[in-house]
């Protein structure tokens, strides 16, 4: 058997990296010049890399190592799964068990009447079926016109040429021609950064009706749908206010949009639910899912749609759309075993009664350190914002320099966690123990100084 070990010094496997391997959302030069960090093992909540230093993986891979790294169960589903039928694919009127059993689990668990299942390998795909969906629905249902979906700025919904249009990053539509056409956004829920002297039940129902609002400016005659986390992850893990989402539900349903839920972070028990709509109540016509249906431990992705949408699908000829990879029977093999870990392990009232308040009472005591504005946490997402005056909520104005500062001083001390903005956030793995959520704030609180102490010799906090 053919084993890829770490053979080489870290130098030359650096070298090796920066000679052949593009990154995602990387200056090459950059990292080239820097060295790429190189993972070799990872076993619970821990990484180790070439040298051998442990880290303590506060964003679960990325957003998606659920149960934990080391699962000795799903690397056993997968092989048992190749050596029966390592592949085969869902087009051409042909299925395959491992696809029937995991559409199945998955209706079940989802929400409300969502019980049919477009596979893909990605959120990314996923996202880019949702589109090609809604508009085949609504031109089925005799209303070709209505092709326009609607998302939200800073909002992340993947980085192909559909799900980046959808994702509202700037930095995204700067490079390769994006947004296509027929997309538009509003302003995201952020009180925090954007709120102002606001309220923030008012600054949530300001918000929300920038959708009634872009609705009635582009014709509900041509609005398909709405996109939206119900959690923004990679924007910053933005908590929106409480009145945001009802009044959000109450416009779709006033004004016959769909309302799509992008799930692929928030989904299988981020939240304490199996999804964040469930935490939100929010009633979705389409959930979009990955990372944590495998706990990324292999790739999948897909659609969850509802009885009204699916029966116009089925009754409206071919859908000219897929992928070869769509409902891999090794995937969707490792989902199951996923979702049966999750289930018997009791993962979700983990997270709910032990991991969820103790890590809001751990993170939200860093709130207290002079530079921190605001510490927030919803499930096992949390955030932090960095700010020179809390008092007055500024930013840094630094391009994130200080976040990255902040950043760096956690890798050094045996913490991943990730700087957006001025904001620190995490999304560590569920099966997290309460001890390991102390060591994770500890080491949050020694970074946070060590940047703060930067901050200060650099003259960006506020004097007084």
């Amino acid at each position: 058997m053919t084993l890829i070990s770490n053979h080489l010094p870290t130098a030359e496997l650096q070298a090796l990296d920066a000679a052949h391997h593009l990154h995602p959302f990387t200056d090459g030069n950059a990292l080239a010049a820097k060295g790429a960090r190189v993972i070799t093992k990872a076993s619970g909540v821990t990484l180790t890399d070439s040298e051998g230093r442990e880290m303590l993986d506060a964003m679960a891979g990325l957003w998606c190592v659920n149960i934990g790294y080391g699962r000795e169960e799903l690397a056993a589903a997968a092989a048992a799964q190749m050596r029966q039928l390592p592949f085969y694919n869902t087009f051409f009127q042909t299925t395959h068990v491992p696809a029937i059993s995991l559409a199945k689990q998955l209706a079940d668990l989802a929400p409300g009447d969502l019980n049919h299942v477009f596979f893909a390998s990605s959120g990314s795909e996923a996202n880019d079926t949702n589109i090609r969906l809604v508009r085949h629905y609504w031109a089925a249902l005799g209303k070709p016109e209505k092709t326009v979906i609607i998302s939200r700025q800073n909002a992340y919904h993947g980085s192909s040429m559909g799900s980046g249009s959808l994702s509202g990053m700037s930095a995204m539509h700067a490079q390769g021609g994006l947004p296509i056409p027929d997309i538009a956004h509003i302003g995201q829920p952020y009180w925090y950064g954007e709120g102002g002297d606001m309220d923030p039940d008012e600054f949530g129902l300001m918000r929300a009706r920038e959708l009634e609002e872009k609705i009635a400016e582009l014709g509900e005659n041509r609005v398909a749908a709405f996109i939206a986390e119900p959690i923004q992850g990679a924007g910053g893990v933005i908590i929106p206010p409480e009145t945001y989402w009802p009044e959000l539900q109450r416009i779709c349903d006033a004004h016959e949009i769909l309302l799509i839920a992008d799930e692929v972070i928030c989904g299988f028990g981020r939240t304490g639910n199996w999804f964040g709509s469930q935490s939100l109540n929010i009633r979705p016509d389409i959930i979009t899912i990955a990372k944590g249906v495998t706990s990324g431990y292999v790739p999948l992705g897909a659609s969850i749609v509802s009885d009204s949408i699916a029966e116009v699908l089925n009754g409206a000829g071919d859908f000219n759309h897929g992928y070869t990879y769509s409902g891999h029977p090794v995937g969707c093999a490792v989902a199951l075993e996923n979702l049966r870990i999750i289930t018997e392990e009791g993962i979700l009232d983990h997270v709910r009664d032990v991991a969820a308040p103790h890590l809001a009472q751990r993170w939200g005591a860093l709130a207290d350190h002079p530079m921190v504005g605001e510490a927030r946490s919803l499930g096992m997402f949390a955030s932090l914002a960095l700010s020179p005056d809390k008092s007055a909520r500024a930013p840094f104005g630094d391009g994130g320099a200080v976040a990255m500062k902040c950043r760096e001083a956690c890798f050094n001390n045996g913490l991943v966690m990730r700087a957006v903005g001025d904001r620190m956030i995490i999304s560590p793995p569920l099966c997290i123990t309460t001890a390991e959520i102390d060591t994770l704030a500890d080491r949050a609180l020694v970074a946070i100084d060590i940047a703060h102490g930067w901050a200060k010799s650099e003259g960006l906090m506020a004097a007084g």
